[in-house]
């Protein structure tokens, strides 16, 4: 049955409303255009909230695109004011919030074996960061994460990122190996200058004090690079 995107949604068949789609048969049999609708709960005065999503889609076309659009972005979509962009917003903090918590809920990781699992098992927690962080993970003989810290939130320099400063966590937490991850919000997961000499200091500096550093895995949007793997280091 073919529907005009001004008709309202109460007008529609049961089945094709979002909503009781959603009740009915769950999340996944609805279109991301549907789910959008749903959290717009409106339109606006010519066009049904399905009609609002899909020009959301064609006007940024990606969601990573849709989260990462200022308020000033939407202004040209007629019926997008604050409450909607608010309403966006918040459901990509959950879904954001949702990542984070599954691997911030374990108190140990599974054994990371390779680079891959690694890269997998951090991935959420770098999701949508804007800026730099670098993250020192500290694992057990089993090569199971136990304990991390932030070391440093920025672009990554030797000044932010001192190995005495880094080992001072690991030899307190008594590791058996550390790893090191970081972000690069540009979506290039290739290493800097920089990013080469630091990871260098530092497993000269894990061999002094008995640590020993396993990889240093540099993560972007969908990608990344372990500098051990790819001979950087």
């Amino acid at each position: 049955m073919c529907i005009v995107e001004y008709q309202s949604i109460k007008k529609w068949p049961e089945d094709e409303r979002p909503r009781e789609r959603l009740l009915r048969f769950g999340a996944h049999s609805l279109s991301t255009a549907q789910i959008l609708a749903i959290i717009l709960r409106t339109g606006g005065q010519d066009k049904s909230a399905i009609g609002l999503a899909r020009e959301i889609l064609m006007r940024f076309s990606t969601l990573k695109d849709i989260e990462d659009a200022s308020p000033a972005e939407f202004s040209d979509i007629k019926g997008m004011g604050n409450a909607k962009i608010a309403q966006l917003k918040a459901a990509f903090e959950l879904g954001r919030r949702l990542l984070q918590s599954g691997a911030e809920d374990n108190i140990l990781s599974p054994s990371l074996k390779n680079s891959r699992q690694v890269y997998e098992y951090y991935r959420p927690r770098f999701y949508g960061l804007k800026k730099e962080r670098f993250l020192c993970a500290m694992l057990d003989n089993k090569n199971r994460v136990f304990k991390e810290t932030i070391v440093s939130d920025g672009t990554l320099t030797s000044s932010l990122v001192h190995p005495r400063e880094v080992f001072r966590y690991a030899i307190k937490e008594a590791a058996a190996s550390v790893l090191f991850i970081h972000n690069h919000p540009s979506g290039d997961p290739h290493p800097s200058r920089d990013d080469i000499s630091i990871t260098k200091r530092l497993i000269e500096t894990g061999k002094l004090v008995g640590i020993n550093v396993l990889d240093h895995i540099v993560i972007s949007d969908g990608r990344y690079m372990s500098l051990l793997e790819t001979g950087y280091v």
